[in-house]
């Protein structure tokens, strides 16, 4: 490997003078036109084909940086990357040219290299290939790219690519900043290009692609232009020859000699000194463009330099500055005479030769600065002159150093640093300013250092107020100055002819300020215009009007704006037709109208003296609010532009939709004042509540009577004292109707009860101004505290355990009684609220706090379950059961009992009786039973007086609320207003919204305790089972005896042996007696539909809230009979089933009906047909119409819905007549311990194979 390539392969910088096109190559493939990055040898990089750069293979030290693509080197070991580069001089790059650079970064585009000690190389591929060169210099980080955006038109802004090449340098961990410093981010100007010259091993290409012997051969279809022409260097022009090099395609002419007398090619670009000796390495000697050395250090600083006799000068041309638009800037000296002084300026050409051996250090550094920092360099060779003016003196001659190839007289700079560079010239001592050509001994120009001119905009108008005159002026503290005063005015400063040269912040307008200073001044005639212009520069500008604009003091607004809309009628003459109306939108921001079809983000009224930064989402929408409601753009060439047209019946809908949402409105020269501020108050008596107020309408007030008035009228509009109209919007017709409903009118006022004190509360709370006395105030803090209820422990006395949600239910309870109360215990079917209210009872007997009995009103069918329930869990209550024959005589001793249990039926027959007992408690079990208001059980239990009132019913309350008054007329009579009132608020017909009925909702909430299954999941067992006791109809209870007397007569007179042969005899006795208990039909067919069963008076309520739950049931019994008389039940009642039995074939369909039809809620099936291989998770309720002597066949039931794939609780329940054979099975079961043991561990012993005669003889006592 030679030396060339090997510091190629280490990543070192390559030969002095090569270009990072030839270290990183490039070409153009004859075959396919595809550009190629190449290296100088070895297969380490192949040739790019078909579209773009990428190559497919890459060197150790040329890395594609990219976030999801990463290539170890096998020379050069990959560093952690270091945090900070980016993060540093992020803050110097556009938001937009960083999230352009991320997306280069990110697609690969980046090609990066280590060209040295701080040295990055990259090459970037966008619409083109662009080169990009970073350096890290302490706490600068200098750039370079060759891109336009970067380039003259950029003036040196720092571009994607060099964003690109920041995150790819940072991705590799190539710079290390010294850390907690800052780093200041520094453009450098970029080479440019120029003809190519030679191979990258310095031998001359023949134009065709071969080498002239020496370096790599290029790469098929021969070399692209030569990039490193493009790096600008101080030896000369690329392919021209050097000293000691006799002309072009010579190889090894007049080349120093190595050992052994070999000639070895010098590096290319290598700049020699007179008699072919290198110059001195370093970046001008070698015509490398290098970086600008930290301030004070120089390529002689490490060794002393003796003082010289000749001293630049550097002339700022203004002339040519004002031409160019850019800094330039001439080079010049002064020779040292015998005498001590200095000549005359002579012009001065710069060249590496020059440059290493005749100026000194100081002006070597500001070379160096200047050749970074050019944008154009105009190189003036033997006969040329691009100086202009004459032959002498600082101007004129071509004679003495000229001569040498590529000498430069003149730097073109580029705008991003003039700044900079002036004042460093500045400091120099040898920075003089010609302000005109052939000017011989320009005068010296002076930095001033004190803060920069602002550019002013100085608006006047005339004593008339008709015209207005814009001038542009300077300023700073303690100086003033007109615009067209300064010499030269470019990007950040400017050259006064004083002789001084300042800072200069053209506040972000600087088309503005070239302008002002071309035309000196502009008159405005028409104020619009004027604002409209004047909105367009405060846009542009970074500086607000208060610091760009004299003589103008302008307010600025920042709200949010009001829109209005102007509606009128269309005028005869125009083609709009008669039954639309034409509408102007504007936005008015405190007092000031913004018309909409003005564009621009701010609006200047210089009339009104203010600046309004427009709100352009909040405008947006209000336009697009316009159309939603009904408006269009008017097509017709006759009506201004921007106007809108509506169908005329919509008009007053949509005013008082518009107005209600704070637009200002002006219809037909009417003014629509909206809906203000509500003056509420409210003040209390002994037994009632009055809510007295006024209503604001555009600071006229109207009084709550007059407003109640015509709400009463349905009327929205109310006429106002000014002639002007209120509008009452629909939602609060639809939110304080309400209150006009539920209240009383009394003497201009709304009178309430006591029991309505949490509606009013509720209705009352988005009101903010609304007083209260101490009486309403402290019945609000008592509903309040509902808020912070604590559970209550089960009482001393009770015998079972109360879960967690119990407790909270028995707080809840004891909560309502304290403050006098009703409320409606609605938790799920299944959660115990039997047993919530049982504790309830026992609490109040241990406390002592019970006057007299409590009455429990159930269904028939529960009257069993409440005795049974009492007996168990509450064994200290003395209960009464208050139904069949005998009851005169039961009421003289209600006294003696803690809790009465009765039905509706009873209620209603011994209604008169009943009511003239005040118990301690009344509860309504199954309270859905009086949700019909003019039924006579709904009559007969408002009759009923109790201290307290509790309502239980499973039924959502949110889907049955125009049900809940007969309920709550009960619990807290005259709490929700008279009834037709209440209805007409909750139907859908009454247009209340669910605002209004969230509101009720509210109001209700603290007389309401409702739990789902799913809110107390976690307190639950996965599976619970229940049985549901059934008591017969006489009619039911006769058959069934009779069966019983006969099969005891026929079976227990036999011995225990023929017992034991009786086996069948036995079976079908219990199973006759099983059947009677479910239903006389089974018994008896021709009795279908004639006689009562007591299980379907139980089942087919309990179906019916389970449905209305949105809950699935299954239904099973091994008599199909019996499920044949559920269907016609099921039918007349109109539920949607599912049906399975023996005889079913299509069992798949029907189950996957069931799993998937949301209609579909309860399925019916037989023991045999669907005991076993069924998945029916959907449901979530079981019911067992009749037990089973195989407990196991009993599980296996429950576990069609109690299995995998099941993610709610699952409620079992067995139906058994009290009082049957049926029960007696239970009962044995339990005595024999059984029943447990057959479902703990899925036994299959049936209790008939053990059954004895005393069992039998049990059986049928």
């Amino acid at each position: 490997m030679d030396d060339v390539t090997k510091d190629w392969r280490l990543g070192e910088s390559g030969p002095p003078g090569q270009s990072i096109e030839d270290r990183l190559g490039g070409g153009v493939d004859a075959s396919t036109g595809a550009r190629a990055f190449r290296g100088p040898t070895g297969p380490g990089v192949e040739v790019g084909a078909g579209s773009g750069d990428e190559p497919s293979r890459f060197d150790a030290d040329l890395q594609w940086a990219t976030e999801d693509r990463r290539q170890e080197s096998s020379v050069e070991p990959r560093r952690k990357a270091p945090t900070g580069i980016a993060q540093k001089v992020a803050r110097d790059f556009a938001e937009g040219v960083r999230a352009r650079g991320r997306a280069y970064f990110a697609k690969g585009r980046v090609l990066v290299r280590v060209d040295g000690p701080g040295e990055i190389a990259a090459k970037v591929r966008g619409t083109t290939s662009y080169r990009v060169r970073l350096w890290l210099r302490g706490d600068r980080l200098l750039a370079s790219c060759t891109c336009p955006y970067f380039g003259p038109e950029g003036a040196g802004a720092p571009c994607k690519h060099i964003w690109a090449t920041v995150l790819a340098t940072d991705a590799r961990g190539l710079l290390e900043p010294a850390e907690g410093r800052p780093l200041r981010l520094l453009p450098v100007g970029p080479p440019r290009r120029q003809p190519p010259a030679s191979t990258p091993e310095g031998g001359a290409s023949n134009g065709h692609g071969a080498s002239n012997g020496h370096g790599p051969r290029p790469t098929a279809g021969g070399p692209g232009p030569d990039p490193t022409a493009s790096r600008p260097g101080y030896g000369g022009p690329q392919g021209r020859p050097g000293p000691g090099q006799k002309g072009r395609g010579k190889q090894n002419q007049g080349l120093p000699t190595g050992p052994g007398g070999k000639n070895y090619p010098p590096r290319q670009g290598a700049p020699y000194a007179k008699g072919g000796k290198p110059l001195p390495k370093g970046p001008l000697a070698q015509g490398k463009e290098a970086p600008p050395p930290p301030p004070g250090l120089g390529p002689g600083v490490n060794k002393p330099q003796k003082k010289t006799k000749r001293r630049l000068y550097y002339i700022i041309d203004v002339p040519a500055t004002q031409a160019q638009g850019r800094l330039v800037i001439d080079l010049a000296r002064r020779e040292r005479k015998p005498d001590g002084t200095r000549g005359p300026l002579r012009p001065w050409w710069h060249t590496p030769a020059t440059a290493a051996s005749k100026v000194d250090s100081e002006d070597l550094q500001v070379l160096e600065f200047l050749q970074q920092s050019r944008d154009i360099v105009a190189t003036v060779t033997s006969g040329s002159n691009t100086g202009g003016g004459g032959s002498g003196g600082a101007n004129g001659g071509t004679r003495g150093p000229a001569r040498m190839p590529g000498a430069i007289r003149r730097f073109i700079l580029a705008q991003g640093r003039q700044v900079e560079i002036i004042e460093r010239l500045c400091r120099t001592g040898r920075c003089r300013l010609r302000r005109t050509d052939g000017e011989d001994d320009p005068p010296g120009l002076r930095w001033d250092d004190g803060p920069p001119w602002q550019f002013w905009l100085d608006v006047r108008q005339d004593a008339a107020g008709k015209r207005w005159t814009w001038r542009g002026a300077l300023h700073r503290k303690h100086g003033r100055m007109d615009l067209a005063e300064p010499l030269a005015i470019l990007p950040g400063m400017l050259v006064l002819g004083t002789g001084r040269a300042a800072r200069f912040d053209d506040a972000g307008v600087p088309q503005w300020v070239s302008r002002l200073r071309d035309e000196k001044e502009m008159i405005f005639l028409d104020a619009e215009k004027q604002d409209a212009m004047l909105a367009t520069i405060l846009e542009e500008a970074k500086l607000g009007p208060g610091d760009l604009i004299e003589e103008l003091p302008l307010e600025t607004i920042k709200s949010a704006p009001r829109p209005r809309l102007i509606a009128r009628s269309p005028r005869r003459n125009y083609g709009v037709e008669a039954d639309r109306v034409l509408g102007q939108l504007e936005y008015v921001y405190e007092g000031t109208a913004v018309p909409a079809q003005m564009t621009g983000n701010l609006f200047v009224s210089t009339g009104r003296k203010v600046v309004i930064h427009r709100d352009v989402p909040a405008e947006q929408a209000a336009a697009i609010r316009l159309f939603e409601v009904g408006f269009r753009e008017s097509k017709d060439h006759l009506v201004d532009p921007g106007t809108l047209e509506l169908p005329a019946k919509r008009l007053g809908a949509v005013v008082r939709e518009l107005v209600a949402e704070g637009w200002q409105v002006e219809a037909e020269g009417e003014v629509i004042q909206p809906v203000g501020e509500f003056k509420l108050s409210v003040t209390s008596g002994i037994d009632w509540f009055e809510l007295d107020g006024a209503v604001d309408f555009g600071g006229q007030s109207v009084s709550l009577p007059e407003v109640m008035a015509a709400a009463r009228r349905g009327e929205s509009r109310i006429t106002l004292a000014d002639g002007s109209i209120g509008v009452l919007p629909e939602d609060w017709m639809k939110k304080y109707g309400m209150l006009v409903d539920l209240g009383t009118e009394q003497d201009g006022t709304l009178r309430f009860g006591l029991a309505q004190a949490s509606l009013l509360d509720a209705l009352l709370a988005s009101q903010p101004n609304v007083k209260v006395d101490e009486g309403f105030r402290r019945a609000r803090k008592q509903l309040h505290e509902f808020e912070g209820l604590r559970s209550l422990e089960a009482p001393e006395g009770f015998t079972g355990t109360l879960r967690p949600y119990q407790e909270e239910g028995l707080g809840w309870l004891d909560y309502l009684e304290r403050f006098g109360f009703g409320g409606i215990l609605a938790d799920d079917m299944g959660l115990g609220k039997t047993i919530q209210v049982l504790a309830l009872l026992q609490h109040r007997k241990r406390q002592g706090t019970a006057e007299g009995p409590a009455l429990a009103v159930v269904p028939r069918s529960l009257v069993f379950n409440w005795l049974e329930e009492a007996a168990k869990f509450t064994p200290e209550l003395r209960v009464m059961d208050y139904t069949g024959r005998g009851r005169p005589q039961m009421r003289t001793r209600f006294d003696e009992h803690d809790l009465i249990v009765t039905t509706y039926g009873t209620v209603r027959t011994d209604a008169a009786e009943l009511s003239k007992i005040e118990f301690d408690s009344v509860i309504l079990d199954e309270a859905q039973a009086i949700k019909n208001a003019s039924s006579q059980a709904a009559k007969a239990c408002r009759l009923l007086q109790g201290r307290h009132k509790l309502a239980m019913s499973g039924t959502p309350i949110e889907n049955h609320l125009g049900e809940l008054w007969s309920i709550f007329e009960f619990l807290n009579p005259g709490m929700l207003g008279g009834a037709n009132a209440f209805k007409g608020l909750t139907s859908a017909s009454a247009g209340q919204d669910e605002g209004a009925r969230a509101g009720l909702a509210k109001a209700l909430k603290p007389f309401i305790l409702r739990r789902t299954k799913a809110q107390v999941v976690k307190d639950l067992p996965e599976k619970t089972e229940n049985t549901l006791y059934c008591t017969m109809e006489p009619a039911q209870r006769r058959i069934y005896e009779e069966l019983k007397a006969h099969y005891r007569h026929a079976l227990l007179k036999k011995g225990s042996t023929d017992l034991n042969r009786s086996k069948i005899e036995v079976l079908e006795a219990l199973l006759r007696l099983r059947q009677a208990a479910c239903h006389p039909a089974l018994i008896n067919p021709e009795l279908h539909g004639e006689e009562p069963s007591a299980k379907l008076d139980m089942l087919l309520p309990q179906l019916a809230e389970v449905v209305d739950e949105g809950h699935k049931a299954l239904v099973f019994s091994q008599f199909t009979t019996f499920l044949g008389l559920v269907k016609d039940a099921l039918d007349e009642e109109g539920l949607t089933y599912e049906y399975l039995d023996g005889r079913t074939r299509n069992r798949a369909q029907r189950v996957e009906r069931f799993q998937t039809d949301p209609d579909c809620q309860v399925f019916l099936i037989s023991l045999k047909a669907g005991g076993l291989g069924l998945n029916l998770t959907a449901a979530e309720y079981v019911y067992l119409l009749d037990p089973w002597w195989n407990p196991a066949v009993e599980a296996q039931a429950i576990d069609r819905s109690h299995r995998i794939g099941q993610t709610n609780n699952v409620f079992a329940y067995r139906l058994i007549c009290r009082d049957t054979v049926e029960q007696k099975i239970v009962d044995l079961q339990q005595q024999k311990r059984e029943l447990a043991d057959a479902i703990l561990n899925a036994d299959n012993r049936s209790i008939i194979k053990t059954l004895s005669r005393d069992d039998l003889e049990f059986l049928l006592s």
